[in-house]
């Protein structure tokens, strides 16, 4: 549990227009959806679709790095990795694993497979969107385990765009038409805490040495 003393005792370093921000984002972010990638070899493309998610409010991204090991393009990224949480996992196995003990259904992004287009989604659903490598797309072992395929419908002479704008694209949908269902995908009172906290953590210098005098004189 979050210690709400400590955390108000740091939000006076904070000043007012900082922490109506963290306000007013969290009020926006859900764990409805998440977003994994599949061994994505642009390191740009990783960092861009992280910054996507911190705008459409995604709090969580998973990172499958099998074969590619991924360092955040902070440039790209744009600060987006202080505020929203990475996963990293060495195999799609143990990705979809965690995912699926989530309560998570697995959603295989893909233009070359037939089951359900963009405008049809059902977002009442708690889902994660996996994105694979710019060329191959997603591995034959996400599409096996996939529970639903979804596709962009395209019109034109190219049959796949960029990952960070498929992501773009999919995450501005989905995200608008579940703010207007009766489904509770806001973050709990407790994440919304922890969140807080973190995000402090991530502001202030000398975080542990703040922290540290405040338990001192608590003692």
């Amino acid at each position: 549990m979050t210690d709400i003393k400590l955390l108000e005792h740091l939000e006076t370093f904070l000043t007012d227009s900082r922490k109506e921000k963290f306000a007013k984002v969290l009020a926006q972010r859900t764990k409805h959806f998440t977003v994994a990638t599949e061994d994505v070899y642009q390191l740009h493309n990783t960092s861009a679709v992280m910054r996507t998610c911190d705008v459409f409010g995604i709090q969580e991204v998973n990172i499958v790095e099998e074969q590619n090991s991924k360092h955040i393009d902070r440039e790209i990224a744009m600060g987006a990795q202080k505020w929203v949480d990475l996963h990293r996992f060495n195999t799609v196995k143990d990705c979809i694993a965690h995912l699926k003990q989530k309560g998570y259904q697995i959603v295989a992004t893909t233009p070359h497979t037939n089951d359900c287009e963009l405008h049809d989604f059902d977002v009442t659903k708690k889902s994660c969107f996996f994105f694979g490598r710019e060329t191959e797309g997603l591995s034959e072992e996400v599409l096996n385990a996939a529970d639903c395929y979804l596709k962009i419908p395209m019109v034109g002479f190219t049959e796949s765009l960029n990952i960070s704008v498929s992501a773009a694209i999919i995450l501005q949908h989905v995200t608008t038409k579940l703010k207007q269902t009766d489904v509770n995908w806001q973050l709990t009172d407790e994440e919304i805490l922890e969140k807080r906290l973190d995000w402090i953590k991530k502001t202030i210098k000398s975080y542990e040495e703040i922290v540290a005098r405040y338990y001192e004189k608590q003692s």
